[in-house]
């Protein structure tokens, strides 16, 4: 008798139940999406520094945040903007998912976050306390506040949760990766994570970095610094800010009747040749990837939110990527980020927070800024005003410098 063999068990599903948005557009998801749909842009000259000595002057600033109000005073000294903006974003994601975390398990609850280079603002002013005062000026609390891991720690800490917890650098494909990541933890048992980025550099430690890649826009006028996909297109603006996802189990997520944004039905991640190599680039790949990973077709997608880059150059290779895959215009291509700046660490996440919410509502935010795409890069640039299409899913890109690609494909089945 030939011995029956059993059908490889399904992996668990991964959803989304929480949402924590901290954008420099608006704070709080639902202020945020609706500033996103009526195109209420958060870029404007620099504030939080002196940056008229710099060719670059515009960013994404989030300027009525009151970390006095929202933080515990003891967390203060001890921790940087980035941080903070973090620990809010996340205790608003657990809030919104409605997870009660004391029910479940020492270990049921794990983080996983993105960064880029840590808590920079918090590392120049004890650099500035070391080298202008002296040794016995530089907080103690230097030791763990810059590190890039100190959102995943601060996070597990102040909210108790014991499961597994881990940083990814992947500059900004971090908060796609941070999902993927998490999605990985719920299949292996874990009943939830809290997941995504947020990011915050906008001092001279930080500032320099990004002037140095030669990719920042230095255009003055905030309505023109950043326009991905225009044939004015000189470069992109940064940001602050990001989002904190609550990624759950989907049977755990029903049996406690929770409503789910959606699923991530797909992932990948790839990197680019070595420059001189004559290879294509990888973000092709890793959009079909993150397909074959959904089981979808091209044909499935509905929209697609892009990393927009907004340099000629790598625009023009995303819209390759796309045409090769959806053909001439084949699918609706926004960027909504054109309203908050590329937001470092921070930025991905925001765009899968940005398209659950649009599967949510069945509507599809515009490229704000962008009024004119460039004709030859065959894209059906969603501009002007939002496009109700009622989606149901949607595929993320971004990537990274150093050449990190990241596609995620989120879909909404009910």
């Amino acid at each position: 008798m030939t011995p029956t063999t059993a059908a490889p068990a399904e992996p668990r599903t991964a959803v989304v139940t929480g949402l924590g948005i901290v954008a420099p557009n608006g704070l709080g998801t639902e202020a945020f999406w609706r500033a996103t749909l009526a195109g209420e842009s958060g870029l404007g000259p620099v504030t939080r520094f002196d940056a008229s000595r710099y060719p670059a002057t515009v960013a994404g600033e989030i300027r009525d945040y009151d970390d006095e109000s929202l933080i515990p005073s003891r967390l203060l000294p001890q921790t940087d903007r980035m941080t903070r903006l973090a620990l809010t974003a996340a205790d608003w994601a657990l809030r919104d998912s409605g997870l009660d975390t004391d029910r479940l398990s020492e270990y049921g609850v794990g983080v996983v976050t993105a960064a880029s280079g840590g808590a920079v603002e918090f590392g120049q002013r004890e650099l500035q306390q070391l080298w202008g005062r002296g040794k016995e000026y530089v907080s103690a609390y230097q030791s763990f506040a810059w590190f890039y891991a100190v959102n995943t720690g601060q996070i597990s800490i102040q909210q108790g949760l014991r499961g597994p917890s881990s940083v990814l650098l992947t500059e900004q494909t971090g908060g796609i990766d941070a999902l993927g990541q998490a999605r990985r933890h719920i299949r292996k048992g874990t009943p939830a994570m809290v997941s995504g980025g947020v990011d915050a550099m906008l001092c001279p430690w930080g500032w320099l970095p990004q002037l140095a890649t030669g990719l920042m826009s230095t255009e003055a006028d905030p309505a023109r610094a950043y326009l991905p996909f225009s044939a004015d297109a000189r470069g992109h603006t940064p940001g602050e800010g990001g989002a904190i996802l609550l990624v759950e189990d989907a049977v755990h997520a029903r049996d406690r009747g929770a409503t789910p944004y959606g699923r991530i039905a797909g992932y990948a991640a790839t990197l680019d040749p070595a420059p001189g190599s004559g290879r294509p680039p990888g973000l092709r790949r890793a959009l079909e990837e993150a397909l074959r990973d959904a089981r979808l077709t091209p044909a499935d997608v509905d929209v697609v939110l892009a990393d927009a880059a907004g340099s000629p150059e790598a625009d023009r290779a995303e819209a390759e990527a796309l045409n090769a895959v959806f053909g001439h215009r084949g699918v609706p291509v926004t960027a909504p980020k054109t309203l908050t700046g590329r937001l470092l660490a921070g930025g991905a996440a925001l765009d899968v927070a940005t398209a659950l919410l649009s599967l949510r509502d069945g509507v599809i935010p515009p490229t704000a800024a962008t009024v004119r795409p460039d004709p030859a890069l065959g894209l059906d640039l969603v501009t002007g005003s939002p496009r109700e299409t009622g989606p149901r899913t949607a595929l993320v890109l971004a990537r990274g410098h150093g050449g990190f690609n990241a596609a995620l494909v989120v879909r909404r089945d009910t």
